[in-house]
């Protein structure tokens, strides 16, 4: 690989008998089967160029020919990001498929965190105008893995634990959003774009030892006892937890939260890790604001106890008709 890929003179596609083909085209099949079973639907692919959506731009090419379109999202953050950009508008013209390049500005605060906003506003307005049905990222189960050992590092719950799903929504849209590749390993995709003769993007940054990610993914590498498959799939099960939970704390809140001006009631009924996410909600509600988990579990802690406390401009204290949660200034006046 080199900093901005290399783009053959022919690409090899892989077979579309194959058994790789096969494995993508069924998934495929099963997460968006409205777009597949006699569909002429279109799938929009989100391609970096480096070798993970390569892969996916090389499997989606074969098993939905004609029926693809890319886009490369320049953020802007690096010097080599246009040649990169133009690295894979020229493997989409050798391949035959409609690629754009959509340069995004970057806001300010946590840079991932911006960045993902911007490029995922800017990809939902490119499938919004080139008539796409869904979009599709690269997402693999070595994703979910690292992610999953980092967020158990940071003692996550529940709902940091769960991986992505094979199937969601765009961010701010109702745009579907498929992760086809959850069920491959890096090392596989990497095989396929090298089959191909392509030679993909290679990130500086994913060889950084000052990231987190990049030492647990050097020390995932010789560590053979641990499977990423099947850490994978823990990420997918904590996400039916996650859901669960949400399904549960809906019920809650309309079962056991009343308004009582100038305020809310909550009478819990439910166990702790339901509560909490009932709790978040009214701080939500009330005070505009997300808060964070640990704040909510040490609210949650004192009002069990049978204590008053604050979090963010609201106080919270029990009384006799379970936990009152009003803005702490109305509280003064009143």
């Amino acid at each position: 690989m080199t900093p901005a890929g290399v783009c053959p003179a022919r690409v090899d596609l892989p077979p579309a008998d194959g058994e790789p083909v096969g494995k993508f085209a069924r998934t495929l099949a099963r997460i968006w089967p409205e777009g597949i079973a006699g569909s002429q639907a279109r799938l929009g692919l989100a391609v970096s160029g480096g070798p993970d959506s390569c892969a996916l731009l090389l499997l989606a090419a074969t098993a939905l020919p004609g029926r693809i379109a890319a886009a490369t999202v320049d953020h802007g953050l690096r010097a080599e990001s246009a040649a990169e950009a133009q690295f894979v508008a020229d493997l989409c013209a050798l391949l035959k498929v409609d690629h754009a390049v959509l340069a995004v500005s970057v806001g300010q605060g946590n840079v991932q965190a911006e960045a993902r906003i911007a490029r995922y506003r800017a990809l939902a307005g490119w499938a919004k105008q080139t008539g796409l049905a869904a979009l599709a990222s690269a997402h693999h189960a070595d994703d979910q893995a690292e992610t999953l050992l980092l967020r158990l590092r940071r003692a996550s719950g529940v709902a940091g634990l769960a991986g992505v799903r094979e199937r969601g929504q765009v961010p701010d849209s109702d745009l579907p959003l498929l992760r086809p590749l959850l069920d491959w390993r890096r090392d596989e995709l990497a095989r396929i774009v090298e089959a191909a003769g392509v030679e993909a993007v290679a990130d500086p940054s994913n060889l950084d030892e000052r990231f987190d990610r990049v030492r647990l993914r050097k020390a995932l590498a010789g560590t053979d006892w641990l499977d990423p498959l099947a850490m994978a799939q823990s990420a997918a099960n904590l996400a039916d937890a996650d859901e669960a939970l949400d399904w549960a704390a809906r019920r809650e809140w309309d079962e056991a939260v009343h308004s009582d001006p100038p305020g809310l009631v909550y009478r819990r009924t439910a166990p702790r890790a339901v509560a909490l996410r009932v709790i978040a909600r009214i701080v939500r509600e009330l005070d505009g604001t997300e808060p964070r988990g640990g704040q909510v579990a040490k609210l949650f802690d004192s009002l069990d106890s049978g204590r008053a406390a604050s979090i963010g401009s609201l106080v919270a204290r029990p009384d006799g008709h379970g936990w009152r949660f009003c803005a702490a200034e109305r509280e003064r006046r009143s």
